[in-house]
């Protein structure tokens, strides 16, 4: 398989809970995301949904912009997804494909 350095939110629906996380495999850390095999605050509080996520050069990149997303004011980050995803679609169809 290959890795692609990966920052994502999930949502649980529009301006609901949101998570932002950091993978290698983006098709497989949101399937986790969908079927609660994660487990933790996604599964409790069913953050389901991707809406955003942004690929970069390496994990190293990937993970400081993870912490940067991170340090972000809620209202910045949904300015963001909605810069990407203006209708807030769950974006996993696009992933897997």
């Amino acid at each position: 398989m290959r890795k692609n350095p990966c920052v994502y939110i999930m949502a649980s629906k529009r301006n609901g809970t949101i998570y932002v996380g950091v993978t290698s495999s983006i098709q497989h850390r949101a399937w986790q995301h969908r079927t609660g095999f994660c487990g933790g605050f996604t599964k409790k509080y069913q953050v389901n949904q991707l809406v955003y996520f942004e690929f970069l050069a390496t994990m190293p990149e990937a993970i400081k912009r993870e912490k940067q997303l991170k340090n972000w004011t809620r209202k910045r980050k949904l300015a963001l997804i909605e810069s990407m995803n203006p209708e807030w679609k769950d974006l996993f169809s696009f992933v897997i494909a």
